[in-house]
């Protein structure tokens, strides 16, 4: 069963009990321990998850991580659990605070059973940040949500990848919240940039100011529902066996360019192909360039600089494809994603071809 399929059965349990559970200790055992197993980490096994881990802090002494996560003998992530339907309020997350300064695990987990907040140091080292980087809810969730907790498995953790994304998760999540309250109520400046814009310079009275601030939350709710309706006359639209007598002609560029579809796979192996090369080269520099064949990761975005080829079209073969200082592909096959960790030595090989050499 995969995971996906897996939360789906923990959710129904979880919906079910929910409010029942009354005290932190019930919700720890029915919600919590369940979901860590799920991410194949044997919570029975104290050496895998070690419950009520002693952390000393300076003159604290018996502080305790509800749970730690370790990978090796050592903690990767520590969670600290409230009981079910509790305010998970980053002034709640004190302990947790203590703990990750002195561990040595990069990730925190604020959890109620519901919602799981994941934390790490983005801002500064080895200080946790207030604003988590990831949510998870048991109760609602998306494919995307899954793929994004996926890196956290047993089988797939990796502590490069993960922090190479963190940063994009968190400022997507505070941009799609922002604007989803800017749909309800938008604000002040947002109002005055719009109109601003429409009305060439005029000055923004608080007549403006009003007559604008219900444009756009009618505009908000009439581009919201025009995109519903596309949505669903997709949806409902039969499949025609015949072509339409009028139906435009492509390009062949652009015939290729609409059967390309980049993958969830793809996607993370250019995010740890980055990881590999971070030493060597600016992250951002990395692109990728996808077609109906393979996917190509390029430095530059530049042809003539290739740094190696992902072939994920068939999921149950990957391979990589590998280039020599002749520029000529050599394929490897991939047993899982983490295997483009066995080739980083080549793959910084082939970036030190594109880079200048020092006079």
């Amino acid at each position: 069963m995969d995971l996906i399929d897996q939360l789906r059965a923990l959710a129904s349990r979880v919906a079910a009990s929910k409010d029942i559970i009354q005290t932190e200790e019930a919700t720890k055992n029915a919600m919590i321990m369940p979901f860590i197993q799920l991410l194949g980490y044997n919570v029975f096994d104290p050496l895998e998850v070690t419950p009520e881990l002693i952390a000393d802090i300076g003159t604290k002494k018996g502080e305790k991580v509800d749970y730690a996560v370790l990978l090796e003998g050592k903690p990767i992530m520590l969670f600290e659990c409230k009981k079910s339907g509790a305010d998970l309020h980053i002034n709640h997350a004190s302990q947790l605070f203590r703990y990750f300064h002195v561990t040595a695990a990069r990730f925190g987990v604020l959890t109620n059973g519901l919602i799981y907040k994941f934390f790490t140091d983005l801002e500064q080292p080895n200080k946790m940040d207030e604003k988590p980087f990831f949510e998870f809810n048991i109760l609602d969730f998306k494919e995307r949500d899954v793929d994004e907790l996926k890196k956290f498995a047993k089988t797939m953790f990796n502590i490069d990848t993960i922090l190479t994304t963190a940063n994009d998760l968190k400022y997507t999540r505070a941009i799609q919240n922002r604007l989803a309250e800017w749909m309800l109520n938008p604000s002040e400046e947002f109002v005055r940039l719009l109109a601003t814009d429409m009305l060439s310079g005029k000055r923004f009275t608080p007549t403006v100011k009003d007559q604008f601030t219900i444009i756009t939350k009618r505009a908000f709710e009439q581009l919201l529902g025009e995109r519903i309706n596309e949505r669903l006359k997709g949806a409902m639209t039969p499949e025609k066996s015949l072509v339409p007598e009028q139906a435009p002609v492509m390009l062949p560029e652009e015939l290729e360019q609409n059967l390309v579809v980049t993958t969830a796979e793809e996607i993370e192996g250019l995010h740890m192909i980055r990881s590999i090369l971070r030493d060597v080269v600016n992250p951002r520099r990395i692109v990728m360039r996808d077609s109906q064949s393979y996917c190509a990761i390029l430095l530059d975005d530049n042809n003539r600089k290739p740094i190696c080829r992902l072939r994920f079209n068939n999921l149950q073969k990957l391979s990589l494809g590998l280039f020599n200082d002749k520029k000529e592909e050599e394929r490897v096959s991939l047993e899982h994603l983490d295997d483009l960790y066995k080739y980083a030595e080549q793959l910084k090989a082939t970036v030190q071809l594109h880079l200048p050499t020092a006079a």
